[in-house]
Formats: structure tokens, C-alpha cells, sequence
């Protein structure tokens, strides 16, 4: 591992902590997320967390704080854009018709998107509107 790679992991692992104290399982490869997609039955929210400033201030806390509605996802997962690029972009390949977007949430429900946000919809958003976006989602969906 290269200065920059060591740096970033240092970096980014709080950020990976936030949402892995949370509950979510992090996909960290192809594989995993493949393993994900193809054997999880129900619905998941799958948060593509990074290291932009409104995934620390927006993305993150809303998706934790989401989760105290009474309807929820089933499962949790997370890839991490830009630390594990492989995985992200496997993840992505599954968002079939989304461009990419970092950070950005899905709901699916037997590896088929429901609800997407995309970048545009967390940036410059207060926190309550993109917990209501999920939660709204959540409660048709769930």
C-alpha cells in the first residue's frame, strides 16, 4: 500500500464506522456484492458512502436517522466510492439505468431498485428532507 492509499484508509475509516456502528454490512468487493444481489430475499437500502463533504454532513446521518421509522429495509449495506472501487462499481452495475453518483442511496427489493438518490438529491438538501425522501420510500416499499 502506497502513503496516499495508507492515508485514505486511515481517513475514510470513521466514515466507514458511522454506517457499520449503524448496522450496515460493507461490501467491500465484486464478489461480495454479487453474493449480496443474488442470495438476499426482502428489501435493502444500500448507501454509496465517499469522502465528499456532503456524504459526512447529509448522507450518512440521514440514512442512520432513517432508520427509526417504523417501516424499514431488511438488510444494510454499503460500498465505499473511491476506497473500494471495484466493489462500488459492481454495485453500480446492479443500478441499472442511475448514473453514478457519490454519495447516493438505493432502495432495493430482490436486487431490484425501487428508490434511488442520486448526488443531486443530498447535496445542498437539509438532513430532514432526505430522511423524508427515505422514509417515504420506506414506507410505500417496505
Amino acid at each position: 500500500m502506497n502513503p496516499y492509499e495508507a492515508y485514505m484508509k486511515e481517513i475514510s475509516q470513521p466514515m466507514r464506522d458511522e454506517l457499520t456502528n449503524a448496522g450496515f454490512s460493507e461490501l467491500t468487493t465484486p464478489e461480495s456484492v454479487d453474493e449480496f444481489i443474488s442470495s438476499t430475499e426482502g428489501t435493502s437500502l444500500v448507501v454509496i458512502n465517499s469522502v465528499c463533504g456532503c456524504a459526512a454532513g447529509l448522507a450518512r446521518p440521514s440514512a442512520r436517522e432513517s432508520l427509526e421509522n417504523e417501516k424499514k429495509p431488511e438488510h444494510l449495506v454499503t460500498v465505499f466510492a473511491g476506497q473500494d472501487r471495484e466493489a462500488t462499481s459492481r454495485m453500480r452495475d446492479y443500478l441499472e439505468g442511475y448514473e453514478p453518483s457519490s454519495p447516493s442511496m438505493a432502495l432495493l427489493k430482490n436486487g431490484q431498485v425501487l428508490h434511488f438518490i442520486p448526488r443531486e438529491e443530498i447535496e445542498d438538501h437539509d438532513v430532514e428532507d432526505i430522511i423524508h425522501n427515505l422514509t417515504t420510500a420506506y414506507n410505500q416499499y417496505c
